[in-house]
């Protein structure tokens, strides 16, 4: 049985190596959700290289996406690492996670130092009304 979180990263150029890292502790040592002693959730690749360009349109994007299906992955643990690297340009940070069940990305960006929410705090899918169903 799974559980996916699907997840994206968008930095300054300067700051790929920092997810690269990231990417690499996410594949070999990042705990998993309810099991702590097992690592390894999964792994984020470039969607935005000139290269692979994976998006639509006719012009290649001018900022700097990573993404991953990460499995069973400890998503407290994913946000505690995003805030202790150091970002040579923090404020251009934004990470977006999708957990399983959840309906939309909620984002979280670096400000003063910390990894906090910005969007959207609520409403969320527990809240009546929420999905409108016909």
């Amino acid at each position: 049985m799974s559980w996916v979180a699907n997840v994206m990263v968008s930095v300054d150029r300067v700051d790929n190596a920092h997810v690269e890292a990231l990417s690499e502790w996410l594949r070999t040592a990042a705990p998993r959700r309810a099991q702590p002693e097992a690592c390894g959730v999964g792994f984020l690749n470039l969607l935005t290289s000139v290269d692979t360009n994976q998006w639509g349109g006719w012009k290649h994007p001018e900022c700097t996406v990573w993404a991953g299906a990460l499995n069973h992955a400890d998503l407290s643990a994913l946000r505690h690492r995003a805030s202790e690297v150091p970002w040579r340009e923090p404020n251009v940070v934004q990470l977006l996670v999708m957990d399983q069940e959840e309906g939309f990305f909620r984002m979280w960006m670096m400000r003063g130092g910390e990894l906090r929410q910005f969007a959207p705090l609520e409403p969320n899918e527990e809240d009546e009304g929420f999905y409108r169903h016909w």
